[in-house]
């Protein structure tokens, strides 16, 4: 076969090659056959270019043109040269060019594909995932892999400014209590014992400040075996950073630069500083959420002091219980009961609520409803001293239970409410941090308590001195749009708080030597202060690259269920694999 060299990228032919000889490479994207002439429209990662095939050049070259269909890999020489004026195509850069073909080079042939390139938004994600080689090609998965290339350049370069390390840590490593369960690896070596692979480099970055490393970043592999979502995958990218002898401002301070940085780089946006800073608990309070989206209002309400003197049975059950009545404002908008029936359908079977009540108003102020007859007539101006700006066009949406599940299930809601009413500026961008967290919060299934991030996080001064719900964490996260872009903490630098902490997650002295033996003999040999965070670099480029699915911008996701439907795994593996291992399958 003969070879063709590439000397121009199809995205890149500009007026000062006008008249010499290029070479171009890529796929069919289009083709036009006039009988007498063939027009291919050529396809690379950087755009296309029309060329054009003239039996008038050379016979053979024109038999390939007329053999060429879509996605057929060719490369083309020729002459470039200025369209005909009626013939320019200014939606595309190149569209005031073609090249007129001299030699062409049939390198691959291809089947139809299973889907249309430019219909790929039309045909179900699983299609797409399974052929993800051939979604790739498209202009828009392009654009998020060239983002994702440039901003973690950026982030590289930045960190380096600023005379971090990056330093690599290991994936094979030992299991640990982070939060997630963790993706176990057999060792063959020693059977009957396992690696685990990272949820996060949390243990080794600490261990680098111990180190005297000082400052240490790393564009991590992360591993969480855990329920996914839109915006979660079971392997992701974070950018981790650890620095000694700091305390929050200067973390801060770091991620700050790096976000005005990246938005400025990536959509001429300059974000001012400092970053506003809110409490866990202001924020959980306005909206049921440590990460709320602020492009739109809807806060919630606590209308208890309204429903405590109302006898209706359940409702008492719960504020009795010291639980918490809350409610959504929606401001001039009167739902129809099929819409009503609807919200309260999602909130019980998906946010897995036992109930949502909604009342809304007559034109006298008299409420309507499910519970209208119990609710007494001063009902609306009642409920007005909770929520000032109520008028009889509202409707409330009314959550009963205890209070941090009441208001999650109506933050959730409200995130729905603020999309369906299209209440959300997608111009806009809101980044803040979260601080303050709950050093501990109480696991009703296990009942005992964890660690609301993870157990190396640093109490605050005086925590031995309160209850454990109320004692706050040196945590933080930075928040954007609803999104929790990173979060991190100082954390424990001396052995004696690392071990309270430890004692009160109900970890025996024999548990933390087994799990965390190595990181408490560090602490006996000049352990500095030090603190971090890490990003969800996959999360960053997903805001970045204005989309709303995680899968979009990683080049060969998994499913909503942890699967690859492209190499169709996980998979079965031979018993020869599994006694080498020592395992076998029950």
């Amino acid at each position: 076969m003969a070879e063709l060299r590439r000397t121009t990228w199809c995205g890149e032919v500009k007026q000062e090659l006008v008249g010499t000889q290029v070479c171009v490479a890529g796929w069919v994207d289009r083709r036009r056959d006039h009988g007498n002439v063939v027009f291919i429209n050529l396809r690379d990662r950087t755009g296309n270019v029309q060329l054009v095939f003239d039996p008038g050049f050379d016979a053979s070259v024109m038999s390939t043109a007329q053999d060429l269909r879509l996605e057929y890999v060719v490369a083309a020489k020729g002459t470039l040269v200025n369209r005909a004026p009626e013939a320019v195509n200014d939606k595309i850069p190149t569209g005031h060019f073609e090249i007129k073909i001299s030699q062409v080079v049939l390198y691959a042939k291809s089947e139809a594909l299973p889907f249309q390139l430019e219909a790929a938004e039309k045909v179900t994600e699983e299609l797409r995932l399974k052929y993800r080689y051939l979604d790739l090609r498209r202009v828009a998965m392009h654009r998020m892999m060239k983002l994702r290339h440039e901003l973690v350049f950026s982030i590289r370069d930045y960190m380096n400014n600023l005379n971090f390390y990056e330093i690599e840590t290991p994936n094979l490593s030992k299991s640990t209590p982070e939060g997630a369960r963790d993706f176990l690896v057999p060792s063959r070596m020693n059977k009957g014992t396992f690696y685990a692979l990272p949820q996060s480099p949390q243990i080794y970055k600490q261990l680098l400040m111990v180190g005297g490393m000082e400052r240490y970043f790393q564009i991590a592999r992360c591993f969480r075996d855990e329920d996914l979502r839109s915006n979660r995958q079971p392997e992701f990218t974070q950018l981790d950073i650890e620095m000694s002898f700091i305390n929050e401002e200067d973390v801060y301070d770091v991620c700050e630069g790096l976000m005005q940085r990246l938005w400025k780089q990536f959509l001429n946006i300059d974000l001012p500083r400092p970053f506003r800073r809110y409490s866990f608990d202001e924020m959980f309070c306005r909206f049921g959420s440590d990460k709320p989206d602020m492009r739109f209002g809807l806060e919630i309400n606590d209308v208890t002091p309204v429903f405590a003197p109302i006898q209706i049975g359940f409702l008492q059950e719960i504020l009795v219980a010291s639980g918490k009545v809350g409610a959504l404002c929606v401001k001039n908008k009167i739902f129809s009961r099929s819409e009503l029936d609807h919200w309260v359908d999602r909130v019980t079977k998906e946010f897995k609520s036992k109930g949502l009540i909604y009342v809304r108003f007559n034109e006298d102020k008299t409420p309507t409803g499910p519970l209208a007859k119990q609710l007494p007539a001063t009902f609306f101006e009642d409920m007005k001293k909770q929520i000032p700006d109520l008028t009889e066009k509202d409707t409330l949406f009314i959550v009963a239970s205890d209070f941090d599940d009441a208001w999650d299930i109506l933050g959730k809601l409200r995130i729905e409410l603020g999309k369906t009413l299209q209440l959300i500026d997608k111009n806009r961008y809101e980044m803040f941090w979260v601080t303050e967290f709950p050093m501990f919060e109480w696991n009703k299934e296990e009942q005992r308590w964890d660690a609301k991030h993870h157990p190396f996080t640093s109490p605050n001064a005086g925590w031995r001195d309160l209850p454990l719900k109320e004692v706050k964490a040196r945590a933080y996260d930075l928040v954007c749009n609803g999104e929790e872009l990173g979060g991190g903490s100082i954390r424990i630098h001396d052995a004696q708080t690392q071990a309270a902490v430890f004692e009160l997650l109900g970890l025996s002295p024999e548990e933390t030597k087994q799990k965390f033996g190595f990181l408490l003999e560090a602490q006996q040999f000049g352990y500095p202060p030090e603190g971090g965070i890490a990003f969800g670099v996959d999360r960053l480029v997903m805001i970045l690259g204005g989309t709303e699915s995680i899968r979009d911008v990683i080049a060969f996701p998994k499913t909503q269920k942890g699967s690859c439907l492209m190499m169709e795994t996980p998979s079965e593996v031979d018993q020869k694999q599994l006694r080498e291992l020592g395992i076998k399958v029950l």
